[in-house]
């Protein structure tokens, strides 16, 4: 992450991740989920702090999880049920339940199903937000599979040119496997900036920087400013000069694949809660896992050894960032912001649960 999405050393509170993963399985449990269920939702909450995605995290995301499992409009006790299924693909009805405790069961369906097809898919209806796509995609790995991860995001991003949120934020998440080398791990939002960023940057009075948002009326904020009241965000590139064509289209493409492809609509024609995409192929299918491996690790070394651009102190590959995140969280704790800790102590408080901190 950015700089200034980072909460400041002189202010964070360094968590254990194991305290932090038992606040968050204990208030998913008080609020209906089996033990089992709550322990699934707090794993991609947890992965996704320990590895520095602190806007899918527990900062970002409790908040509406408590919501919506108090005004029932999650269900905490969901039963998945196959709606089709074929040796490459099956689509599955989440029965409202969140897509954070699902998308991992869903991830080793579609990994089990390229043992024997090479590629398979698994696609989830009337699901719930899913946390990061990095952590779906990340479960194809110990089965050397690359894995893909897609889902329908909150409806917040304008299409290049226009005025009104008919997009997705639609993340695409995509991990590789290597031998040596940190795999490979992309997970980018197909907007300019993930949209919890904006959430952490108010959070910590940061600036969006040019290029992030438009104004109400659709017209991009091209020079750094604070955060407006109202705003659109912008697809990845930002104008159609400078390539917001692309991230546009990409974010299409993801409701087409999770929304259109499930029959429950795209963009503001959604039906049936959230949808999400889980594809995994099977590396042994194409060549030697040996191989591709050793190949990974050849490129992924190339582009750690690659001569920095003047100014810059090196180059890094998706993964790399969150590899040292977790290096570091693991062993010191992931830095959480005080009103952070205060909102757990409090919700837990309310909840009847010994607060987890003091």
């Amino acid at each position: 992450m950015l700089e200034r999405f980072k909460v400041p050393d002189d202010i964070a509170v360094r968590v254990p991740p194991a305290t932090m993963r038992k606040a968050a399985e204990d208030i998913f449990a008080t609020l209906g989920m089996s033990g089992e269920d709550a322990a699934k939702c707090a794993d991609p909450l947890i992965y996704a702090d320990v590895r520095g995605i602190d806007s899918h995290g527990v900062s970002n995301m409790m908040r509406p999880y408590v919501a919506g499992l108090k005004s029932g409009h999650i269900n905490p006790r969901p039963v998945m049920k196959r709606v089709g299924d074929y040796p490459a693909a099956v689509s599955v009805d989440g029965d409202r339940g969140l897509g954070l405790g699902q998308g991992k069961e869903l991830m080793e369906l579609a990994c089990a199903r390229a043992k024997t097809t090479g590629v398979a898919l698994v696609t989830a209806l009337n699901s719930g937000h899913y946390g990061a796509s990095a952590y779906h995609a990340h479960v194809a790995l110990a089965h050397d599979m690359v894995g893909v991860s897609m889902t329908a995001g909150g409806l917040q991003v304008a299409p290049t040119q226009g005025a009104e949120p008919l997009l997705g934020l639609n993340p695409i998440g995509i991990a590789a496997p290597s031998a040596s080398e940190p795999p490979f791990v992309f997970d980018a939002s197909m907007s300019s900036v993930a949209g919890n960023k904006i959430t952490l940057l108010r959070r910590m009075g940061g600036k969006v920087l040019p290029g992030w948002i438009a104004d109400a009326d659709g017209v991009p904020i091209m020079a750094e400013s604070e955060v407006p009241e109202r705003f659109l965000m912008l697809p990845l590139g930002a104008t159609r000069e400078i390539g917001s064509h692309k991230g546009f289209g990409l974010a299409m493409l993801v409701e087409v694949l999770c929304s259109a492809l499930t029959g429950t609509g795209a963009g503001p024609h959604r039906r049936k809660g959230l949808a999400h995409y889980f594809m995994a192929y099977n590396v042994a299918a194409f060549t030697e896992v040996e191989t591709f491996k050793a190949d990974m690790d050849a490129y992924l070394r190339s582009i750690l050894d690659c001569k920095p651009a003047k100014g810059e102190k090196r180059v890094v590959y998706p993964g790399i960032p969150e590899h040292e995140a977790e290096l570091d969280r693991t062993a010191n704790g992931i830095p959480y912001h005080p009103n952070v800790v205060d909102w757990f102590n409090g919700t837990m408080k309310e909840l009847g649960i010994p607060p987890a901190f003091v």
